[in-house]
């Protein structure tokens, strides 16, 4: 938690923020704080979903929280006032069954997701869109697969996001990954040695990266100054 408050103080630029997993209701804070601080923002998993809808794309059976569509406009809001790239995939995988085995394709954005399929992982296009942004960072906090990356299936984008975030880090970024989901991805990847930090306290790092001051930090901080 120390070394996430040292990188939210003072991160070397560019500092870009991946953030998936399924749901954006959990991680409004942190979107909104990242908003404030990063150059871009990569979005994937559930939270990618909710966002297109909220744009305006049929996302047909994929999950999505209806309830949060709100906050999906609040968080382009965000960034939009900071000047925050927001990348959203252009291309996904979609299933007609979110299990392994299930029949899968590529699509592209203005292609709607038909009604009995799911995304389940970003395509090869924004792959090459995320690698290219990251390779470009210098800091990168990471926090929830951008595809359903436990089913073999659908691992593909999470993994090779996890091997662009590792080449960073070789290129002298520095990379945090926060979240177990996370934590248990880039160990699929078989390169969870390759980053600077990896996090797999989910819930008090999240909360720390949303804004919010946690008693052990608050008595550190008091402590280093007084």
């Amino acid at each position: 938690i120390n070394f996430l408050g040292r990188l939210l103080a003072s991160p070397e630029r560019p500092f870009v923020a991946i953030i998936g997993g399924a749901k954006i209701s959990g991680k409004i804070e942190i979107l909104k704080n990242l908003a404030s601080r990063v150059e871009a923002m990569l979005i994937g998993g559930g939270i990618a979903n909710t966002l297109l809808k909220a744009e305006g794309y049929d996302v047909g059976g994929s999950l999505v929280e209806d309830e949060a569509l709100d906050i999906a406009h609040e968080i382009d809001d965000v960034a939009r006032e900071h000047d925050v790239e927001l990348v959203i995939p252009d291309d996904f995988i979609v299933a007609d069954r979110v299990e392994s085995g299930a029949a899968k394709h590529t699509i592209s954005r203005p292609e709607p997701v038909s009604e009995g399929e799911s995304i389940v992982d970003i395509g090869p296009k924004s792959i090459e869109r995320f690698r290219d942004v990251l390779s470009k960072a210098k800091t990168i906090f990471w926090n929830g697969p951008v595809g359903v990356f436990e089913i073999e299936d659908f691992a593909e984008g999470t993994i090779r996001v996890a091997e662009a975030v590792a080449e960073a880090t070789r290129g002298g970024a520095v990379s945090v990954i926060g979240g177990g989901d996370t934590a248990s991805a880039v160990a699929k990847a078989g390169i969870k040695d390759a980053f600077t930090h990896v996090s797999t306290g989910g819930g008090a790092s999240l909360e720390f990266v949303g804004g919010k001051e946690l008693p052990g930090i608050a008595i550190l901080t008091k402590r280093e100054t007084s």
